[in-house]
């Protein structure tokens, strides 16, 4: 499988302590969406080491909390580091500098905000790979875990006309492009298949991409062992990406049931990025144009049917994670570590797929341990379990009765390294002051 993260402590970073226990905490089980009080969490050498209710060894640091609620680092699955408010304003001949350092700004604030991975669907001059190799050789940036897309692909004059992505026309240029950003260092590969709600000029219904250039760009994703995410609006050529080899989606917007049900069958991943037809005030403060709030407010109703009626074909029961169902996952299309509403625009997502009636166990899973499943990571991350991450995050109320609870994140752990919190805590971060508190 394709996949450049590793779980090894970051070459040269400070801050590593040897032994860190968390003790007295509840320790949250995501995919059953139970709770265990009473329970010590040990992180060594950037991954948890036990989960138990031995007594630590007298040699750890022991950092007490009081039954707190101890959980997964969260995920987020639709990520744009570099993207540019209003959209007209990107810069196509913007210097690789000036990407990496927008893109080292934004993942500051999603790792502050307690999303410890975050994947990618389109970063100009392919920042996320150059953001993610620097933490690999072990410079001083607190980012979180980034499984990276490169440049995302679209047709000419289609959905990312005007945002400094890879174009291509026919099945052999799409073949070409998808290599392209695979050799680069991408760990799978984005595409536009519809329109979408950026541009005045087109439809989310209509297909942009032919089976023929989808066929060419899952043959490219499936030469190096992965997958291919599709922005997608409408039903019609969601069924036609099925059948070419495309089973994960972004924002759905107009579902039918025979969609839905096909993607069902095929056991697809959807993220319904609610947020981008439900936050006017945040779009505003943003720079979007008047037009571009009124067609969002005008498509929220149809798009949060459409997500609805998925969520009637998705897997919410963890007794049948494996089933034949849709997998729903959480990814913001904004900023995840921007405030919104009182809140990260990432825990703001996992609301709204909550309010819409995604049971809160599966809502909780959509942001940790489902999330880890589609960037093909459960086996690191997603999970409070002996051997996976030292990615956490600390609450004060009880994540598994709503994912609001998420608002009290007071602590956030990566790797075992403490980047942010409110216990008497060894932190090898600057202290942060943020509206998370």
């Amino acid at each position: 499988m394709r996949n450049t993260n590793q779980l090894a402590p970051r070459p040269g970073m400070a801050g590593h302590p040897a032994a860190l226990w968390l003790t007295g905490g509840t320790v949250v089980d995501v995919v059953t969406n139970t709770t265990q009080p009473g329970l010590n969490v040990a992180l060594a050498d950037g991954v948890i080491s036990a989960v138990t209710s031995a007594q630590p060894p007298a040699e750890a640091t022991v950092v007490p909390i009081n039954g707190r609620f101890v959980l997964p680092g969260l995920v987020s699955v639709h990520t744009h580091l570099t993207i540019v408010y209003p959209f007209e304003q990107t810069d196509v001949h913007e210097s690789s500098a000036a990407s990496a350092l927008r893109a080292a700004s934004r993942a500051r604030d999603a790792i502050l905000a307690g999303v410890t991975t975050v994947r990618t669907l389109d970063e100009q001059n392919r920042a996320d790979i150059e953001l993610r190799a620097a933490i690999g050789a072990g410079w001083s940036l607190e980012a979180p875990r980034i499984v990276a897309s490169g440049r995302a692909i679209g047709i000419t004059g289609g959905h990312g006309k005007g945002l400094a992505c890879s174009y291509a026309d026919g099945h052999d240029e799409f073949l070409k492009a998808a290599r392209a950003e695979l050799e680069a260092g991408a760990d799978h590969v984005k595409v536009f298949i519809t329109g979408g709600i950026a541009h005045q000029d087109e439809s989310f219904n209509g297909a942009q991409m032919t089976a023929d250039e989808m066929r060419a760009v899952v043959r490219a994703a499936q030469e190096q062992d992965t997958y291919v995410v599709a922005h997608a609006g409408g039903g019609a050529a969601i069924q036609e990406a099925l059948k070419a080899g495309i089973k994960a989606f972004e924002h759905g917007y107009d579902l039918d049931q025979t969609t839905v049900d096909a993607m069902a069958r095929h056991r697809a991943y959807l993220t319904p990025t609610l947020s981008v037809t439900s936050c006017p005030d945040w779009m505003a403060a943003h720079g979007f144009t008047d037009w571009q709030i009124e067609l969002a407010m005008r498509v929220h109703p149809t798009h949060l049917a459409s997500i609805q009626r998925a969520f009637g074909r998705a897997v919410t029961d963890p007794g049948q994670l494996d089933a034949e169902g849709i997998r729903i996952v959480a990814g913001t299309d904004y900023l995840p570590g921007e405030p919104n509403d009182g809140t990260s625009c990432a825990v703001k997502e996992m609301e709204l797929l909550e309010q819409a009636g995604l049971p809160t166990g599966a809502t909780l899973r959509a942001g940790t341990w489902e999330a880890a499943r589609l960037i093909r990571l459960e086996d690191q991350l997603g999970s409070v379990a002996q051997g996976l991450a030292g990615d956490l995050v600390i609450t004060s109320e009880d994540p598994t009765k709503t994912v609001s609870a998420l608002r009290t994140i007071g602590t956030v752990i990566q790797a075992g390294r403490v980047i942010r919190t409110d216990l008497d805590a060894p932190s090898v971060a600057p202290t942060w002051a943020g509206w998370l508190r």
